[in-house]
């Protein structure tokens, strides 16, 4: 097949790339470097399977020749206020990038009579009201708060998508991304495992907001692609969670980077600096994909976190 990528430059895009590549297709990556990381897809250079257009989304797309696959994953992702790639900082373009970007990319899904895959996300559940989060939730979201460009841009996603679906008859999937870490995580990505990663690097205590008892799932890198792959492959149209069930606490979470990273400097808490709207718990209930894609996920948290680490070394050397 001939693969589409949008934001192939990011953490996620990039893998899809190299899994694709891997897989015997040829690829396209697209990306506007707003927030993708040319490095990674340096590897990539001089592979005859792989171009690449520098592209933002938000304006028309033309490619070249048929498409078979359009994977759309170009969105400013990173929650981190105090980083410029953050979508807090880039509000505008992270809505264009939902909205008309997937407008654009569904409209070169429609031209090829291709495939599509959107990537959407656990943020559409908001704070959530229920737990764990099931596709048929409905979600708890703060139009008005801070993270509202990212929400609101996903969920107008899934519903365009939707439409062309249903009114052009496009054949397209939805997958909701839950927690996932690994290499390529940008430095500022703002959630808690470069966070927590970095300090323990440093030998630094690691910092908890609020009392520690909030949770995540983690979900390493190559189980998340395979997940995504094995939807986009399926016949289901409608939304699949993709993440891990496994739930942890901030807490549990800084006591494993400590000790797999030998960092004596234990944790700090900041009791009143919990960033607005951010979930108290979320978790993935994956029924749908383990009964529809016969997928779970494989790495475990340590295992993820010690493929990890060494990445994380060199990049802060690096930076």
């Amino acid at each position: 097949m001939r693969v589409l990528i949008t934001g192939a430059a990011g953490f996620l895009g990039s893998h899809l790339c190299d899994y694709c590549l891997k897989q015997g297709h040829e690829v396209i990556g697209m990306d506007n470097f707003i927030t993708g990381n040319p490095k990674n897809l340096a590897h990539l250079a001089g592979n005859q399977n792989f171009s690449f257009i520098r592209h933002d989304v938000s304006n028309f797309i033309f490619v070249p020749a048929k498409i078979d696959l359009v994977l759309h994953f170009a969105s400013p992702a990173s929650p981190n206020p105090q980083s410029p790639y953050g979508y807090t900082n880039l509000p505008i373009q992270t809505m264009k990038a939902g909205a008309m970007g997937t407008h654009n990319a569904l409209g070169v899904a429609k031209a090829n009579q291709a495939r599509f895959l959107l990537a959407s996300t656990s943020e559409i559940y908001g704070d959530p009201l229920e737990h764990p989060q099931k596709e048929s939730y409905y979600g708890h979201v703060n139009t008005m708060g801070i993270r509202a460009v990212y929400d609101e841009a996903k969920r107008f996603a899934e519903s365009l998508t939707m439409a062309y679906h249903r009114f052009h008859g496009v054949d397209t999937r939805i997958v909701r991304i839950f927690n996932t870490y690994g290499p390529r995580m940008s430095l500022d990505d703002g959630r808690v495992v470069p966070n927590f990663l970095q300090q323990a690097l440093r030998k630094e205590p690691l910092t908890i907001y609020g009392d520690g008892l909030q949770t995540r799932s983690f979900c390493y890198v190559s189980d998340l692609i395979r997940g995504i792959w094995k939807l986009a492959m399926s016949e289901e149209h409608m939304p699949v969670n993709i993440g891990n069930p496994v739930e942890n606490t901030m807490i549990e979470l800084a006591e494993a980077i400590n000790r797999l990273t030998n960092n004596p400097a234990g944790v700090v808490y900041k009791a009143h600096d919990r960033v607005g709207d951010d979930p108290q718990q979320r978790r993935p209930d994956i029924t749908r994909a383990r009964t529809i894609l016969d997928w779970e996920p494989e790495v475990s948290l340590e295992e993820g976190l010690l493929n990890t680490i060494p990445y994380f070394k060199q990049a802060m050397n690096h930076d």
